[in-house]
């Protein structure tokens, strides 16, 4: 069974002031929900069990996902309603809602891209990554090997140096393999910082998307490219 994690537990203060009443998964793009345009993508790619996470506004993405009937999947959520867990601890929390063999496609509810989920290797931890600019950087080595993080703005290096510079996509595949490091993890943490170190004893391999053309719908001028972008997909 294919299962993935949207994120939509977060507080969307860069859409302040429409998240001011609602939460950023239900804010509209192309008429429909940021949350519609993540679960139809994942429904046409085969995934059946989906676990939302929700803190701000929680009832209602809760209320619209009963509303829609699941979209006729196993939707499942994970209620951060109590204080929000940041990605990795809201994975974590998260964990019990899946099947603990398989892995775990985890994607921002407010990603829109025209990447072939289908495409993706599932069978180890896997960052997707592409050439677009930005001012943070995950680094590789030329086996695509994950070794480090850096912002180029302010020189700060998280891990290790190396020479494949290219920028995350808010998308990445969770693997069982490292289900037993979040035992040293406190409950609320960035996933990012969990394989900043797991890469360190774990093989942890980006996935290039060549011609991937992504927007992250996180502010408000991005909002008013949305539209145009949705179409063009």
């Amino acid at each position: 069974m294919k299962q993935a994690m949207i994120f939509a537990a977060g507080l969307g203060t860069r859409l302040k002031p429409l998240t001011d009443t609602m939460p950023k998964a239900l804010v509209r793009v192309g008429g429909q929900p940021l949350i519609w345009h993540v679960i139809q993508k994942l429904k046409a790619s085969g995934y059946e069990r989906i676990v939302v996470n929700v803190h701000h506004f929680a009832y209602q993405i809760v209320t619209y996902l009963e509303e829609n009937h699941n979209f006729g999947l196993d939707i499942r959520i994970s209620d951060e309603t109590s204080a929000l867990l940041e990605t990795g601890g809201g994975i974590k929390k998260a964990l019990p809602l899946f099947d603990a063999n398989e892995p775990i496609l985890i994607h921002n509810v407010d990603i829109l891209s025209n990447l072939d989920l289908e495409a993706l290797p599932m069978d180890a931890p896997l960052l997707v990554v592409s050439e677009r600019q930005t001012k943070r950087y995950l680094m590789f080595d030329d086996e695509m090997r994950l070794h480090g993080w850096t912002n180029i703005e302010t020189g700060q290096v998280k891990g290790e140096k190396a020479d494949k510079l290219l920028a995350f996509s808010g998308i990445h595949v969770f693997h069982p393999s490292l289900v037993p490091l979040l035992d040293e993890w406190p409950e609320r943490f960035p996933i990012m910082d969990f394989y900043l170190k797991a890469c360190g004893t774990h093989l942890i391999r980006g996935y290039e998307a060549k011609d991937l053309r992504l927007l992250d719908v996180g502010k408000l001028d991005t909002l008013d490219n949305a539209e145009k972008f949705i179409k063009s997909l």
